[in-house]
């Protein structure tokens, strides 16, 4: 088949890897403009139009594709398909109308659960057992398109945002490869989302990453995992921000008042609403990410209160 790639970050690079790497002929990939990064605000391209130009695609990056020229471009192509991986742009209708088979993309949640922009974060931090990826048809309604296949991922109190958009990108890419094959085949089955099953994944603010140390410990375990890394959750120490990296719920009969810190056998735990919550990873401003044990060889905090 003739398609055509949008996507743009870290997510979306196993899907073209695998599209590179199949007897799909890839005509062109779209990717958001280059964006300013580091220090100096240089741009930096995509991870995506890094990749494709490394293998020879054509790489497009139009500011909109709500115009006559962006659309005019996209019929030039001729395709069979659009795949849209973590593009970042919404398609118009008359873009949706333009491949002979239509438009898929890969979410990273398991649909009509997490609809929306922070799927993987509002899992976690929901307490899902489990997520993945769903390949579905586009339609101009968020996220709402015929589901065409799904991979499951069993989450663990060990994952983190970031391990989980990992194995959540290789999935897509394995889901992907099922879906066009199917495609190829005559054989893919379209099944409608059930509206009654649908939630929303709105996007991550600053905000949330505030600690409140009355909520449950369990609870506040996976505000860290989720946030982790992003905006990452925080709480004062000394009136400045701590930044929690890594932590969990732990099974204890101690108890102690929300925010009250115990040192013991180099272990910080810290009083919560239900349950101590113990630190592994923080970072304090200006510095780097360190162990918990780093931090103690230079911070006395037992029986300090934080927040």
């Amino acid at each position: 088949m003739k398609i055509i790639f949008a996507g743009t970050p870290l997510f979306a690079v196993p899907s073209l890897k695998m599209l590179l790497d199949s007897t799909h002929q890839l005509c062109a990939v779209y990717t958001q403009p280059d964006r300013p990064a580091g220090r100096g605000q240089h741009l930096h391209p995509s991870p995506v139009k890094a990749l494709a130009l490394s293998a020879g695609i054509p790489v497009l990056q139009p500011l909109s594709l709500k115009n006559d020229e962006a659309l005019q471009k996209i019929k030039a192509f001729n395709a069979d398909l659009i795949v849209v991986v973590a593009y970042g742009m919404i398609l118009s209708q008359d873009v949706l109308e333009v491949p002979k088979l239509g438009c898929l993309n890969v979410h990273g949640s398991l649909l009509p659960r997490w609809r929306g922009a922070a799927p993987i974060q509002r899992a976690l931090m929901a307490g899902d057992e489990k997520t993945g990826i769903t390949v579905m048809q586009i339609v101009r309604k968020l996220d709402a398109g015929d589901m065409l296949h799904k991979e499951d991922y069993l989450l663990s109190a060990s994952d983190t945002s970031c391990i989980v958009h990992d194995k959540l990108a290789e999935l897509g890419a394995i889901g992907l490869a099922k879906v066009l094959a199917q495609i190829e085949a005559g054989t893919v089955q379209a099944q409608p989302q059930d509206e009654a099953l649908v939630t929303y994944a709105e996007k991550l603010e600053k905000s949330e990453a505030v600690i409140d140390w009355t909520r449950p410990a369990e609870q506040i375990a996976r505000q860290v995992r989720g946030l982790n890394a992003w905006p990452v959750a925080q709480t004062l120490y000394r009136g400045e921000v701590l930044r929690i990296w890594l932590a969990e719920a732990i099974d204890t009969d101690m108890i102690l008042a929300p925010s009250q810190v115990r040192c013991s056998h180099k272990n910080v735990d810290v009083g919560t609403g239900d349950g101590l919550l113990r630190l592994h990873e923080v970072q304090m401003p200006g510095g780097k990410r360190m162990t918990i044990n780093a931090f103690l060889n230079a911070h006395d905090v037992d029986g300090v209160k934080l927040g």
